[in-house]
């Protein structure tokens, strides 16, 4: 199974990379007022925002690089790494959005670390 631990940690990253995308992209789009503009232009202003449509694109990729994985590993083993993508965003809304990452998120940060080590190691 660790063969597969690089397209695992693919996966990972590129699911990671479209959280930041979207939140980047839905920073850009502001305040949503479906109401007022009307659905489809507000869906518009949405997926055609430069950001969110990239980060939608890198969704998929995500996906289907994580359907590979299924197709080769345990969904016991693979999916838990998922929750690195965790980790990823986190510190990278601390350091370029300069999100608030206080001691229990830090803690929670360390024992998802931890768990993964624990699951690669089986």
């Amino acid at each position: 199974m660790n063969a597969y631990l690089p397209l695992i940690l693919f996966t990972v990253l590129t699911n990671a990379a479209a959280q930041l995308m979207l939140k980047r992209g839905m920073t850009g789009v502001g305040t949503l007022d479906v109401a007022g503009d009307g659905l489809v232009s507000t869906v518009f202003r949405v997926v055609f925002n430069p950001f969110v449509f990239a980060g939608l694109c890198t969704f998929v990729i995500s996906m289907a690089s994580h359907l590979i994985v299924l197709s080769k590993v345990q969904i016991s083993y693979a999916y838990p790494f998922l929750s690195l993508a965790y980790v990823v965003v986190a510190a990278y809304a601390f350091f370029v959005f300069h999100e608030d990452l206080g001691p229990a998120r830090i803690a929670g940060i360390g024992f998802i670390v931890l768990g993964t080590i624990f699951i690669a190691q089986s």
